[in-house]
């Protein structure tokens, strides 16, 4: 058995991984999400340590998508012994962005105003309690997915009677005021076993709603320009405390400074985060390594528990 188990679905994300897996020497094994099925009977384990990759898009490329089946198998290895990072408590959350909302809220942030439907036909009512322009976007999204801004009630009406409206994986919808971004920036916090790590501006993030930093999604994007923030202390300790709250053992934050009145709105929890792409030049170092130096004590406290 190996040390160390990726779970993970998208082929390309992580190249920069595995290699840094592989340099580090670590005994490591890839498990390809898609093709995975498991035994509830079965009591045996793939790795003491798990690492979850799963991408919350993977709906995207998959219609017969893993999301709910590894939350299932992630909560049966867990219950085996095995650490789970991010396991199917903050897959909860990944999973369903009116609970991200909601968890925002109880930490103290704020938020933008939004409502909740599983029925397209109260989305027009919605709407017009939260106030035009609105968006409306999927539960479970990712990659910027099931997201349109509506400008007017006819419009939206008028897409309601075509369903049109965006619908997701599980049939509810987020119902939201369209946040004007100060400077159209948001931020995205990763944070490491409970830490900040590091954070990024993403800048242009107004012509797009697909804010994934990492190589492969920054194909055919040059309106989204990357470069290292220092969030103050305030954001810095709310990031840290959602993440506790969470249960997120590494991944993605995100907040932007509403315009009209200078306020931090949270509206984004990601747990499969694949870091920035060009880290050195970003970053000057390579978050890989320390995701790397998390893993290392994780493992050595599986092998002596079991010794």
């Amino acid at each position: 058995m190996a040390d160390l188990a990726v779970f993970y679905e998208h082929p390309q994300w992580f190249t920069a991984l595995f290699d840094t897996l592989n340099r580090r020497g670590l005994d490591w094994t890839a498990i390809e999400i898609q093709d995975h099925t498991f035994d509830p009977g079965d009591t045996s384990l793939p790795a003491p340590v798990i690492l979850n990759r799963l991408a919350m898009s993977s709906f995207l490329r998959q219609e017969e998508h893993a999301l709910f089946y590894s939350m299932a198998v992630l909560d049966h290895w867990q219950g085996l012994g095995a650490r789970v990072i991010n396991g199917p408590g903050v897959l909860a959350y990944d999973t369903n962005k009116a609970r991200q909302l909601s968890l925002f809220r109880k930490a103290g942030l704020a938020i933008p105003k939004t409502r909740v439907a599983h029925r397209r036909v109260d989305v027009p009512r919605l709407a017009a309690e939260v106030g035009y322009p609105v968006m409306v976007k999927v539960n479970v999204g990712g990659s910027g997915t099931g997201m349109i801004r509506y400008d007017s009630a006819e419009e939206l009406e008028a897409a309601v009677a075509d369903q049109l409206t965006p619908v997701g994986v599980d049939g509810v919808a987020l119902i939201q005021e369209y946040i004007p971004a100060r400077d159209a920036r948001v931020i995205r916090c990763e944070v490491l076993d409970g830490k900040l790590l590091y954070a990024l501006a993403l800048d242009g993030a107004g012509s797009t709603f697909d804010l994934c930093p990492a190589d492969v999604c920054m194909v055919d994007k040059p309106t989204i320009t990357l470069s290292e923030f220092k969030p103050p202390a305030d954001i810095t300790k709310a990031v840290e405390k959602v993440a506790r709250m969470s249960g997120l053992d590494v991944g993605g934050i995100e907040y932007m400074i509403d315009d009209r009145d200078g306020v931090a709105r949270f509206y984004d929890l990601n747990a499969m985060s694949n870091f920035v792409a060009k880290p050195l030049e970003v970053l000057g170092w390579d978050p890989h390594d320390n995701l790397v130096d998390y893993l290392l004590p994780l493992i050595a406290a599986q092998q002596k528990a079991a010794a």
